[in-house]
């Protein structure tokens, strides 16, 4: 019996091969999504 979750890895090597590239960095979405959730979540008493 497996212990635990599954470990799953993301590639994104084929996006990045077809020339995808992120508009917004993992830093910017983080801060945005925090600001998001303490604007609409937390000040609500979610």
């Amino acid at each position: 019996k497996p212990d635990g979750t599954p470990r799953k890895l993301l590639d994104v090597s084929r996006l990045f091969a077809m020339g995808w590239r992120p508009k917004i960095s993992l830093r910017e979405g983080l801060a945005s999504t925090y600001r998001w959730f303490l604007a609409n979540v937390a000040a609500k008493g979610g």
